[in-house]
């Protein structure tokens, strides 16, 4: 039978000596290694050395030198080899990467939030050599082309359904120091799947970058858009009714609620969310309509005259959602899909917090938005035939504004 190494042994042992002698760790991390290719050997082959079985399906062919450099020196160790050459001992590849892949692990590490300082000293500590600021910054850079080919990728499918939202990072702009609006659009495709579309960096969040953002997705692709959720930023207001006329507008709910409770004193604020409450989980729009009415007068009677004049301004934005099919309107009222993925993006530059220029800005953003859309790909979002929420909106739409005129 193949021999086995007990890995929990190992590194057992291990820890135990930690802070002892340089060369006793040398020499116990070597036996380490050379017991677990020796281990894998006995499985590649289907039997320990001098071992007869039946289950033997090859043959040693003795050892060859081999250097492996840690964080505690370099190890002398002897690879073990079989006579068909189709041993692969995997320990090299796993601790000791290639270029590629050590450049790959140096961008990672960027993208957790590790600043290039930190990371210089983190591959000074395990690789026994350092590398320069500049070095690594080079090394994340080739994150740029992939970034870029996603970036202009044709958009495969149509989104029914998008969530639009900024957020600001602070770039150095030659000698100043500037917050830059960080623009992303997340889409929800006709399959049911949520992507994000696309992210850009502009000086600010306006009419036009908001719109050239649109008109860039148009060219790409973007198509069967009937339904959108955002903030109520007049910029991007403005470039929704431009660029995509006759589609459904949500206004955020829970954006909406934090400006009126703006509107309130602190003594009020509790009543008046509590009254807001009141318009969710209701059973259409016209049920919403009477409920919004009511809330309306109750916020009168208690003098909020502010937050009732805001509210019967903009009540109709805030319950648009109730013309989706019912099995959308949870998940669609509010920007909260965008919105969690804005605080990761700060929770991964806030490391960084000056940006050197645009584009390592646009690096960052890019990469964790392919990240974040390859995994959404992996869950469906809505469980939807094509197509249907397409119709249903376009005909909810026409009812609704028919009973509002």
């Amino acid at each position: 039978m193949a021999c086995r190494i007990n890995n929990k042994e190992i590194l057992d042992i291990y820890q135990e000596t930690i802070g002892t002698s340089e060369d006793l760790l040398k020499n116990l991390l070597g036996n380490i290694f050379q017991e677990l290719m020796e281990a894998k050997m006995d499985q590649h082959i289907g039997a320990s050395k001098y071992e007869r079985t039946e289950e033997r399906t090859g043959l040693r062919n003795g050892h060859r030198s081999r250097t492996f450099k840690t964080r505690i020196g370099t190890l002398e160790l002897s690879v073990p080899l079989d006579r068909d050459g189709t041993f692969d001992p995997g320990i090299f590849e796993k601790y000791q990467r290639s270029e590629k892949a050590f450049v790959s692990a140096m961008a990672e590490m960027y993208l957790k939030g590790v600043s290039t300082r930190k990371v210089s000293k983190i591959v000074e500590e395990l690789c026994g050599f350092s590398f320069s600021k500049s070095q690594i910054s080079n090394m994340v850079k080739s994150l740029d082309e992939e970034v870029s080919l996603w970036r202009k990728r044709e958009l495969e499918y149509s989104y029914p359904m998008l969530v639009v939202d900024a957020r600001y990072e602070k770039i150095r702009i030659g000698k100043r120091v500037e917050s830059n609006a960080i623009l992303t659009v997340v889409g929800i495709s006709e399959l049911g799947y949520r992507e994000i579309l696309g992210v850009w960096v502009t000086n600010s969040e306006n009419e036009f970058s908001w719109g050239d953002a649109f008109r860039e997705l148009k060219d790409r692709g973007l198509t069967g858009v009937k339904y959108i959720v955002s903030d109520a930023h007049e910029g991007l207001k403005k470039a929704i009714n431009k660029h995509f006329i006759g589609v459904l507008w949500q206004r955020c709910f829970v954006h909406f609620l934090r400006n009126l409770i703006c509107k309130t004193s602190v003594k009020q604020r509790d009543k008046v969310i509590s009254l807001m409450q009141t318009l969710k989980n209701l059973t259409d729009i016209n049920d919403a309509r009477d409920q919004l009415k009511i809330v309306i007068e109750r916020l009168e009677e208690n003098k909020l005259t502010n937050a009732a004049e805001m509210l019967d301004e903009n009540g109709e934005d805030i319950i648009a959602f109730y013309l989706l099919p019912e099995a959308y309107r949870k998940r669609m009222y509010t920007s909260n899909m965008i919105e969690r993925l804005m605080q990761e993006y700060k929770r991964r530059s806030r490391v960084v917090r000056i940006f050197p220029n645009e584009s390592s800005c646009l690096r960052l953003i890019g990469a964790l938005s392919i990240e974040f859309s390859e995994q959404w790909q992996s869950k469906r979002y809505f469980n939807m035939d094509s197509f249907q929420i397409l119709d249903d909106v376009k005909d909810n739409k026409k009812e609704g504004e028919l009973m509002a005129a």
